[in-house]
């Protein structure tokens, strides 16, 4: 399933019809375009909804609860969509958006096992058994963020960290997109962290049903330490 994903991105086009008002849109850096998008009443995507949430959900609540997980760190927590379905001990939620952090602190108020942070204000040596990364990578277009990005969720991870995600190096038609390969670079950067298990995403991208589907699957690495 996964290498029949991987075959079909390599053949998409770089642009397509109706795409190239997209293309000529203003985009500073990835940082600026989410804040920008969260405080124009914008939300984290369509992969925070629906069918492509719950998929998510059920694959991690399953997975906190047969490894035994204590604590879970998310890097990119966005607008708190993905988390009202989540069941986790205790939560961290991390955003470079002011603005996401803001509606995630209102939208769990009354719930104290979860927290948030602006990226740049998460407190050094913060760790949980479990860092995850969802819908995030392909959105990093800046390489420099990209390889910082990668060092701090992996170093905030003690047992396990999970990415959903493509990966896949390619261009896209939007301008906060950019697929890339991200297991290369982490077999060359994070050795100490081996590939569990990949699983397939139940609804794979269709360029007809894009808000429905989904180019991302769940690679699961453990600590080999």
């Amino acid at each position: 399933m996964i290498a029949s994903v991987k075959s079909f991105l390599k053949n998409v086009p770089l642009i397509g019809p109706g795409l190239v008002q997209l293309r000529r849109a203003h985009f500073r850096n990835s940082v600026d375009y989410w804040e920008r998008r969260y405080r124009k009443g914008g939300d984290s995507g369509p992969g925070s909804y629906n069918r492509l949430a719950h998929f998510k959900a059920n694959f991690l609540n399953t997975f906190v609860q047969q490894h035994h997980i204590a604590s879970v760190i998310e890097h990119g927590s966005g607008d708190g969509a993905q988390l009202k379905l989540a069941s986790y001990p205790a939560y961290t939620g991390v955003d470079v958006s002011p603005k996401a952090i803001e509606i995630c602190r209102s939208l769990f108020a009354n719930d104290p096992s979860k927290r948030f942070f602006e990226a740049s204000l998460l407190p050094a040596g913060t760790k949980a058994d479990l860092a995850l990364s969802l819908d995030v990578i392909y959105h990093l277009v800046e390489d420099h963020v990209f390889d910082d990005y990668m060092r701090k969720l992996f170093a905030s991870g003690s047992r396990f960290v999970v990415v959903y995600s493509s990966n896949i190096t390619k261009e896209w038609h939007y301008k906060h997109v950019h697929h890339r390969a991200f297991t290369d670079w982490v077999a060359q950067h994070q050795p100490q962290w081996s590939l569990h298990s990949t699983i397939a995403n139940d609804y794979p991208y269709d360029p007809s049903n894009p808000d429905d589907t989904s180019f991302s699957d769940f690679y699961v690495y453990a600590t080999t330490h």
